[in-house]
Parts: C-alpha cells; sequence; structure tokens
C-alpha cells in the first residue's frame, strides 16, 4: 500500500471469466498489453493493447470478439460518464471485491461465515458486555452481534468510507477545473470533465483496493477509532480473528473475547455519547478541507494533458500533488483530530483492561500487541494515512490511556465517564501533555448553574411576568450570579 495520500496504486488484475478469457494465446489479443491506455484491467477484455500496430483500432483494442470489445466499450464509457461525485464509488466496490476475493498475501482466501462462527462471535461478545458493565458506567450499546466475511465488512463499511475520502476528494476535483483562466474553461469543458470523471476513477481504483487490503486485516468495525459499521451493531471477522492470534501462543477462545471487549466498549461509547460521530467525523472533515492542492504541478498536468495517454495524470498524482497547510487553523485541526481519535482509543483501552486484567491470564499480552500494532503503523494507520493524508502519533493513545486510568483511581468509574457528556468537558492535547495537571484539577460544579439555567428556561416559557414588581434580588443567603463558586477556578 502506499504511503503518499492517495498513492493511486493501479487495481489488482481482475480474474478472467469464461472460456475466451481462459485462452492465453497472444494472437487473440487475451493477454494484458503494454499499450494500455488506462491501466485499468477491464472485465472480460483482458486489458488494452495487442497485435495489429497499422490498425489503430486493433493497435488499442487488440483482436478482441464482439463480446470482449462490447463489454470493453461499456466498461470505458462509465468510466468516462462518471458525474456521481468527486470519487467514482461504484469502481471502489468492485475493486474492493475483485481485491478480497483474491485473497491475502498468505494464500487465505475469504469464506462465508458459518453458524459456528456466528455462534461464537454472538457468544463471545455477550460475555464482553457482562465483563464491561463492571468497568464503566455506560450501558450496552450493541443491539446485535455479528460475524462477518471480508466482503461483508467492505459492503458495510464503504457508507462511512465515503464521509471520510470525499472531502479530500473534491478538494483535487475543484483544482482541476480552478487551474485553467476563465476564458479557457469553457473552450476546455469536455477536457476538464474527462479529467473530472478519470480523477474520480483513479480516487475509486485506489480507495477500492486499499479497503480491500485492509478487509484482510481488521478484526472488526472499529480498528481505526471511528465507528465504520452500522451503528448499535458489534462485527468481528472470524477469519482475521484467527490470523490475528495464529502465532501468539495464546488460546483462540481468549483472543476472541478480548478482541470482542474492545469491540463491544467502542459500541458503548458511541451508542451513548451521541454527539461522539459527528464530532469525530467533523473533525476528519475539518482537516481535510485544510489539505492544498500543489496548483502549479497540477497546472503542468493540466497543459500537457493528452486524452490518448490519462496514465501521464496518475503518475502525477502517484507523486504527491497535496500536502497539509502550514496554517494555525490547520495544525489546530490536527490537533483536535488527533486528540479526538487518540482519547476514544485511549478510553477503550483502559476500560477494556481494567474488565480483562483480573479474568483474562493473557490480557497483558494481548493489550501489548495491539498497541505494538498501533505503533509500528498498522494497518489501520497505514489506510487511514492513505486515504486522508494522517497518521496518526501512537504516543498521544498511550498518554491517552494513561489519563483515563489516572482519573479512574481519582474520580472513580462515574466520575471518569461523566467527561464524555459534553466535548467541551474532556481533556485536550494539552491536558494529554500533563494528565496529572488534568487529573488534579478542580472540578467544575455545574449542578447550581444548570439549576439556575432552568429556572430561567421555565420562567420565560411559563407564567405571566409581574409587570408592577422591579427586577428581583437575590436572597440574602445566595450569592449574585456569577459571583458564585470563587473557589473553583
Amino acid at each position: 500500500m502506499s504511503d503518499t495520500p492517495f498513492g493511486f496504486g493501479l487495481p489488482p488484475e481482475e480474474p478472467e471469466d469464461g472460456d475466451e478469457g481462459k485462452k492465453k494465446d497472444p494472437q487473440s489479443g487475451g493477454g494484458q498489453g503494454p499499450a494500455n491506455p488506462f491501466g485499468f484491467g477491464l472485465s472480460g477484455a483482458g486489458g488494452f493493447g495487442g497485435p495489429g500496430a497499422d490498425n489503430p483500432l486493433a493497435a488499442m483494442f487488440g483482436s478482441l470478439n464482439p463480446t470482449d470489445l462490447g463489454a470493453a466499450f461499456q466498461q470505458l464509457g462509465q468510466m468516462l460518464s462518471y458525474e456521481g461525485g468527486p470519487v467514482n464509488w461504484d469502481m471502489a466496490q468492485q475493486i474492493a471485491r475483485q481485491t478480497v476475493a483474491q485473497g491475502t498475501s498468505d494464500g487465505v482466501k475469504d469464506a462465508s461465515v458459518g453458524p459456528a462462527e456466528h455462534s461464537s462471535v454472538q457468544e463471545a461478545v455477550r460475555l464482553a458486555d457482562l465483563w464491561l458493565d463492571d468497568a464503566t458506567s455506560l450501558p450496552s450499546g450493541a443491539g446485535s452481534a455479528v460475524a462477518w466475511s471480508r466482503a461483508e465488512w467492505v459492503e458495510a463499511t464503504l457508507p462511512a468510507w465515503k464521509e471520510l475520502v470525499n472531502p479530500v476528494a473534491e478538494r483535487v476535483g475543484t483544482a482541476m477545473g480552478d487551474v485553467l483562466p476563465e476564458e479557457m474553461q469553457a473552450m476546455a469543458g469536455p477536457l476538464i470533465g474527462m479529467m473530472r470523471s478519470m480523477g474520480g476513477a483513479m480516487f475509486g481504483s485506489q480507495i477500492g483496493q486499499a479497503v480491500g487490503v485492509l478487509a484482510g486485516e481488521v478484526v472488526g468495525s472499529t480498528d481505526i477509532g471511528l465507528p465504520l459499521g452500522p451503528a448499535g451493531k458489534a462485527a468481528l471477522l472470524p477469519a482475521n480473528v484467527e490470523a490475528f492470534g495464529k502465532d501468539l501462543g495464546v488460546p483462540k477462545d481468549e483472543v476472541r473475547l478480548y478482541l470482542a471487549l474492545r469491540e463491544a466498549a467502542h459500541q458503548r461509547l458511541f451508542a451513548h455519547v451521541p454527539w461522539l460521530r459527528s464530532h469525530l467525523f467533523g473533525a476528519v472533515d475539518g482537516y481535510a478541507r485544510g489539505i492544498k492542492v500543489d496548483t502549479a504541478k497540477l497546472e503542468d498536468v493540466v497543459g500537457q494533458f493528452d486524452p490518448q495517454n490519462p496514465e501521464q495524470l496518475q503518475d502525477a498524482l502517484q507523486q504527491g500533488m497535496f500536502q497539509p497547510e502550514d496554517t494555525p487553523e490547520q495544525k489546530a485541526a490536527l490537533a483536535r483530530l488527533e486528540t479526538a481519535l487518540a482519547l476514544v482509543e485511549g478510553w477503550v483501552d483502559a476500560v477494556v483492561h481494567a474488565a480483562a486484567k483480573p479474568r483474562l491470564s493473557s490480557a497483558d499480552a494481548l493489550r501489548e500487541t495491539l498497541r505494538r500494532r498501533r505503533a509500528s503503523g498498522g494497518p489501520a494507520e497505514q489506510t487511514f494515512a492513505t486515504l486522508i493524508g494522517l497518521e496518526l502519533r501512537p504516543r498521544r493513545l498511550r498518554d491517552a490511556s494513561r489519563l483515563w486510568a489516572s482519573l479512574t483511581d481519582a474520580r472513580g468509574v462515574d466520575g471518569r465517564d461523566g467527561l464524555w457528556a459534553h466535548p467541551d468537558m474532556l481533556p485536550t492535547a494539552a491536558d494529554l501533555d500533563d494528565p496529572d495537571g488534568f487529573v488534579h484539577r478542580e472540578q467544575l460544579d455545574f449542578s447550581e448553574l444548570d439549576k439556575i439555567l432552568g429556572e430561567a428556561a421555565s420562567g420565560s416559557t411559563g407564567g405571566k411576568p409581574d409587570l408592577d414588581k422591579g427586577p428581583e434580588k437575590p436572597d440574602a443567603g445566595k450569592p449574585e450570579p456569577g459571583a458564585k463558586d470563587d473557589d473553583t477556578e
């Protein structure tokens, strides 16, 4: 997987179908030819290129039979006529499914989940929820537990990927139309439209491949700290869970149960902190919109763009065309996003450890394995960096976990979880640098203020005011609003 955001790597070659596709005779033009102008393996066509250079059509398409040629033109037309947004998500879905179907690098193919695996996952999530009741005041958030194949994970998480990726893709699509002077844009309209369609296809190609590869590595629906699956549905991928625990020397049931604890803890947090999902996705969007496109490079590409060689657009994008703006606003957006994700992951780490430590002999080993997986740039971080140009800092995750554990010791489970009541109550990036200072800072008491605000609201919507009376003065024993709680700061 490319480390460059939107590396636009080519999609995997699609398996050949039918008797025609299985023939490898070079005279039939069935092989992947060198003259493929788009770099996309077309279904049933075996790719562009082939013999017959004296014939322009033969040079471009090879000696395809009418069925293959029709399929090639149909897919090419779909690619160039796409107008559904900055990313061709139909192509992304198709390529992700193709990548999953090819299997992982160790040769393990995707397979449907059987009844026994469904039962094992459901039992693990049920037991995990019972254990979590002692570790957090947030009630269960998993209305159901499911076991997914890799292909099912792709289908279930694509809506969330759209929310994450579209902001960056929109930046590139807009830049493609802005690099030409206004007087030339009308004349170059068809060219710009073609470039945007190709850009959407290239985004779709790279995203589909990245998501397809990630589907072979993730163990649940919350591996990157974001709720990628449907709300209230705890999910594990049995094939990937087994691969994760293969060389750990830990019983399979314990590995499954520990991962179920993490999945169920995420579900509790996202289900009972209603503002959290929009807060996280909003932080991603705010960061992505601060990414600027290298317009000078894009202008060179547009000026030299050859419709017969659109691979040059992909080559330019692969070299890295956009980067975060070095502005205070963008730095603040990055800090907000990193802090929010770290607080989620840190809370889950602390809560799961509290639930698992007394019950699983392997709790410490599994916890450290997952931490190292994140710290070494695991699949979640790599894909996240590839898709939106952000690489999470593992140091923040460990700091957040220590902070939540310290809060539990100082304020108890209810006091710790009560901080999720409002985003303004959560620790900041500076608090992660000084967790002890945050933990031992005197807590503000909002109860009296809430009472005053509630009485004011009921007074304004309830009975009629007495116009003969002057302004009501506070009781002698009560402080003036704003003068109370002098010792709270």
